[in-house]
C-alpha cells in the first residue's frame, strides 16, 4: 500500500533522540525545545514560539491566552478539522460556523462580515451574538491543507469588531502570502501542527506563535502549570502542556530540512495538477493568487454529477494499493456541534464530499507517483 503522508525521518532524528538518551533530558527541559522554538519562529516570521504537547493543545492555550472563557463564540469556518472546534470547547466556549470559499477551502471574509454585521450587537465593551446572548470572543481561520486564508481581509474585519485572531495553522508551516510568511499575516497567534501526518512533524506537538511578546510570555506561563519562581507558587489555572525535548529533537531534525520537505509537496501537487488536466469531472485543490501554499495534502475534486461515486473509487484505489481518502467531514455534522450555532453553509455542504485525497508523502518515489497516477486515471476512465 503506497500510503497517503508518512514522515520522512533520513536526517538527524535518531543522532538528536541519542542526545536526549544519552543527557537524560527526555521530558520538558532540554536544550531542544528552545532550539526547536527559535526555528519554528524563524521559519514563520513571528518574533516568539511556545512549544506544546500537540496542536490541538496549542490552540486552546491560544484561545485562553487571547481571552476566550465559558459560554463565549468563536467565529470558525464550518470545514475543518474536528480539532478546531474541540480546543473552543476546551474553553468551555462555542464554535459560531461561517462558510468557506470555494475557490480556497478557507474562511470566507464577505461570509465572517456578514455574520458579524447582521448577527452581533454592542452591549458596552462586549459584542453579542443576538441569537444565543453569548460573548464572540475571537476568530479562528483555518490555513486549510496549509493555504493561507485571506488574512488581510479577515484580520480588517476583526479588528473593526475589536477581535483577536487565532489562525489555525497547523498545516501551513513554509507557507506564504504575498511573500509574507504565515507568521506574518496579522493573526494574534497562529498555532502550528507537528503530528505525525504533517509535512515536518515532531512525532507530536504544535507551536503558538506570534509576535506579542507579552501574549506569548503569557502562553509560556500558562503551558507551564502557571507557576511563579521556583517554589510552587502558581497564580491562575494553568495546563501541563509542554513539549518533550525528546519531540523537540525530532523537530529540530525535520526543521532542518523544511524547505525540501515543502518543496517535495509543492512538487507532487503539480504533478497530480498535470496528471489529471484532461479528466473531464476533476478538478485540481485550490490556489490563490500570489500565495505559495505548503501543499500539505494533495488529490482531486470529483464534481458534483460524480460524487456518488467516491466511495466505490476509494475501494477501487484501495485494491490497487493506493491509499485513497476522504477529508474533513464538517464541523455541523459531528455529534457533538450539531446545534452549535452557524451560518449558511452551502459552499462546505457542497465541496467536502467531493474530495479524494491521494498519496504525497515527500518521500514518495517518481515510481510511486506514476503507479498513483496511473491507478487513479484507470479507475476513473
Amino acid at each position: 500500500m503506497i500510503l497517503l503522508a508518512t514522515p520522512d525521518l533520513s536526517g538527524n532524528e535518531a543522532a538528536y533522540l541519542r542526545q536526549c538518551v544519552e543527557s537524560t533530558f527526555v521530558s520538558t527541559v532540554g536544550p531542544f525545545v528552545g532550539r526547536f522554538e527559535e526555528m519554528v519562529a524563524a521559519a514563520s516570521g513571528a518574533r516568539h514560539a511556545v512549544a506544546t504537547s500537540s496542536g490541538t493543545t496549542g490552540l486552546h492555550l491560544a484561545l485562553v491566552t487571547v481571552g476566550v472563557t465559558r459560554d463565549d463564540l468563536v467565529l470558525l469556518p464550518d470545514f475543518t478539522f474536528i480539532a478546531s472546534a474541540n480546543a473552543i470547547a476546551h474553553c468551555g466556549a462555542m464554535p459560531w460556523l461561517v462558510d468557506i470559499g470555494a475557490d480556497s477551502w478557507t474562511m470566507d471574509p464577505a461570509a465572517l462580515e456578514r455574520a458579524l454585521e447582521t448577527g452581533t450587537e454592542r452591549l458596552g465593551d462586549r459584542l453579542i451574538h443576538r441569537q444565543t446572548g453569548r460573548r464572540v470572543a475571537a476568530v479562528m481561520p483555518v490555513h486549510t491543507l496549509g493555504l493561507p486564508a485571506e488574512m488581510d481581509r479577515i484580520a480588517a474585519i476583526a479588528k473593526r469588531f475589536g477581535l483577536p485572531v487565532v489562525a489555525d495553522s497547523a498545516a501551513a508551516l513554509g507557507a506564504s502570502d504575498g511573500g509574507r510568511p504565515v507568521g506574518r499575516l496579522g493573526a494574534t497567534l497562529d498555532v502550528f501542527s507537528f503530528n505525525g501526518n504533517k509535512t515536518v512533524t515532531a512525532g507530536g506537538g504544535g507551536i503558538v506563535a506570534g509576535n506579542d511578546e507579552a501574549l506569548t510570555d503569557l502562553a509560556r506561563h500558562l503551558s507551564t502549570t502557571a507557576r511563579r519562581g521556583a517554589d510552587y507558587v502558581h497564580d491562575r489555572v494553568g495546563f501541563n502542556y509542554r513539549m518533550t525535548n525528546l519531540d523537540a529533537a525530532v523537530g529540530c531534525a525535520q526543521m532542518e530540512r523544511l524547505e525540501p520537505l515543502v518543496a517535495a509537496k509543492r512538487r507532487i501537487r503539480a504533478a497530480y495538477d498535470q496528471a489529471f488536466a484532461d479528466i473531464d469531472g476533476l478538478s485540481p485543490f485550490p490556489s490563490r493568487a500570489g500565495c505559495e501554499g505548503a501543499c500539505w495534502l494533495s488529490g482531486v475534486v470529483l464534481d458534483e454529477s460524480r460524487a456518488a461515486e467516491m466511495e466505490k473509487i476509494r475501494s477501487a484505489l484501495r485494491a490497487a494499493g493506493i491509499d485513497a481518502r476522504p477529508f474533513w467531514r464538517p464541523v455541523h455534522l459531528q455529534a457533538p456541534y450539531a446545534a452549535t450555532p452557524r451560518e449558511d453553509v452551502a459552499v462546505t455542504d457542497g465541496i467536502w464530499p467531493r474530495i479524494l485525497t491521494l498519496p504525497c508523502s515527500t518521500h514518495l518515489t517518481p515510481l510511486q507517483l506514476d503507479q498513483v497516477v496511473a491507478s487513479v486515471r484507470r479507475v476513473l476512465a
